[in-house]
């Protein structure tokens, strides 16, 4: 009879990750470089020069590079996510009136007045 043998996968829960770009930059990447393909195409077609496109693109295609690498190791997996939440979170609030106060004296535990 045959022994038989699995392979154990050490990889559940954690994130993906390509060449050390982590989870959801790796689909950043992949759109920029789908829009940079796109931008190098239209360029052609209205008629700017290969010579002219190619370094446009060439430098895009650089800087997104460099962007996302930056991005993927200053935040890591959900980090990009919480900053951009965390600048959205307003400092203060500002209420004009007192009546909001006073309205939240008049109620009582069980919902009833």
């Amino acid at each position: 009879m045959e022994k038989l043998s699995y392979d154990i996968n050490k990889g559940v829960n954690r994130p993906v990750e390509f060449r050390g770009l982590k989870a959801q930059y790796i689909y950043y990447l992949a759109i920029g470089l789908a829009v940079l393909l796109i931008a190098f195409s239209v360029m052609y077609i209205a008629g700017m020069p290969v010579y002219l496109c190619l370094p446009i693109v060439l430098l895009a295609g650089s800087g997104l590079f460099m962007a996302t690498y930056h991005y993927s190791h200053k935040y890591g997996e959900h980090g990009l996510m919480k900053a951009i939440a965390h600048k959205q979170v307003p400092t203060s609030i500002i209420s004009r009136s007192a009546a909001v106060f006073g309205r939240l004296n008049n109620k009582t535990k069980g919902g009833k007045k």
